[in-house]
């Protein structure tokens, strides 16, 4: 099983920890894991017109099984990200920080939504997920 991750993402990388820590309850779990600033940007050091940076992400994301919105800072790219999954049918997962605001249009196109607090609980869910 292969999970996009879409999440708000801070040019001085002040939410890389984050992004590391989802995709690693992701792998512990069996899933591996997409990211875009990971992945294609490589965390800021290379640089895409928007255009094309959605063109890639779109490409990243239709070979995918699942997308993951991290929804603990909303972002337009984020939404963009789950409209289109939910489009070409790919199943949307939503989670977020507890405290956290998920809104209702998100939560209507998500098969799940968790509000986690531990790294703890983002493993048990993601291996939930793989069932």
């Amino acid at each position: 099983m292969k999970a996009y991750l879409a999440i708000k993402f801070h040019p001085d990388g002040a939410n890389r920890a984050r992004v590391e820590r989802i995709c690693a309850a992701l792998e512990a779990a069996g899933i591996e894991s997409v990211c875009v600033i990971r992945d294609l940007e490589h965390w800021g050091q290379v640089h895409f017109e928007p255009g094309e940076l959605m063109r890639r992400s779109f490409e990243l994301l239709d070979g995918c099984d699942l997308l993951i919105v991290e929804l603990t800072e909303k972002g337009v790219g984020v939404g963009i990200e789950a409209g289109y999954a939910h489009a070409k049918g790919i199943p949307v997962v939503t989670i977020a920080e507890a405290g956290a605001d998920v809104s209702e249009t998100l939560r209507g196109i998500s098969r799940e939504v968790l509000n986690y607090q531990t790294s703890a609980e983002l493993v048990e869910f993601c291996t939930h997920l793989r069932r």
